[in-house]
């Protein structure tokens, strides 16, 4: 943890209030109406809290999440990609099984065997990508992988019907899940390589809400319920080829969210969300908390050498 006594208690209760709002917002928006006063309220009230964390962090003596993480570039794109990748990925979990059962007559069991080639790849891709990210770096790894998952998400969209062969969707399965099973090691590597020891719980458990917040996001669900339907298996295999499009753009999301320079201060994209971040300058930080970039010795106090 960060040098200081005691807990961050004023940052507990705005981001876990705040997190409970989005999250409360996001989950009954199909049931209660996304228009309605419980949702809109729910979502403006959370993201504020949200907000209040953020400026509440940048000001702490022993902040729980510090704000001088995000001036580092790979904390700061990884994370993002993370969020995007577990988006599509709950979507397309959730929705898989159900094609299977729904659209191809399997049952339970059926169902969840035709998984496995997409599942299985976790146990053969994620531990040679960890590996070989310590070598040649997380970067392409997390690059690579996002746009194998993209490819497979979108050929799924692509050949999904009512008279589609698994066949023509194994391949698919397999490109996408190995692409998701090198992201994610990848990705989570270069969170907290970013940091100094004593700081990766802290951006571990940042990564790790935002994983989480991507699978409450759910982009693929929404869009299936704006498209598709349980009625009939046509109806079904509409709703999940839009669902299965969204996932692929979810992919496509985070690959861009990957590449750093989307994320620098002065980038377009997301340069005007981030430049408070920045604002700060490395001087006016104490000694200890400085950011040193990896490779590169620590500055000495003692004067020159």
């Amino acid at each position: 943890m960060t040098a200081g006594p005691g807990h961050d208690r004023g940052g507990v209760v705005p981001v876990t209030s705040g997190a409970f709002g989005v999250v409360w917002g996001l989950v009954r928006g199909n049931a209660a109406g996304w228009g309605s006063a419980e949702v809109l309220g729910a979502l403006v009230l959370g993201v504020a809290l949200v907000i209040a964390f953020v400026l509440w962090e940048r000001r702490a003596k022993a902040p729980m999440l510090p704000m001088r993480f995000f001036r580092l570039r790979a904390f700061a794109t990884a994370n993002p990609a993370n969020f995007c990748v577990f988006a599509s990925l709950y979507g397309t979990l959730f929705f898989l099984a159900q094609y299977f059962q729904t659209v191809h007559g399997e049952g339970p069991l059926g169902g969840g065997l035709r998984l496995m080639p997409w599942t299985a790849t976790l146990m053969v891709c994620a531990p040679i990508a960890g590996a070989l990210a310590d070598r040649y770096g997380e970067r392409a790894f997390t690059a690579g992988g996002l746009l194998l998952q993209t490819a497979g998400m979108g050929w799924i969209a692509v050949v999904s019907g009512t008279g589609t062969d698994y066949l023509e969707i194994l391949p698919a399965l397999v490109i996408g899940g190995a692409g998701l099973t090198m992201a994610m090691p990848a990705a989570q590597k270069a969170v907290v390589g970013a940091v100094r020891p004593q700081e990766v719980g802290q951006a571990s458990g940042a990564f790790m809400m935002l994983r989480i917040f991507g699978g409450v996001f759910g982009v693929a669900v929404a869009v299936f319920a704006g498209v598709g339907g349980y009625a009939s298996a046509e109806e079904f295999g509409a709703g999940f080829s839009a669902a299965m499009g969204a996932a692929g753009t979810g992919g496509a999301a985070a690959t861009q969210t990957a590449k750093p320079a989307l994320c620098a201060p002065s980038a377009p994209l997301c340069g005007p969300l981030l430049r408070p971040l920045y604002a700060a300058p490395t001087s006016a930080l104490h000694p200890s908390e400085r950011l040193v970039p990896r490779g590169r010795p620590a500055p000495s106090q003692g004067g020159h050498a």
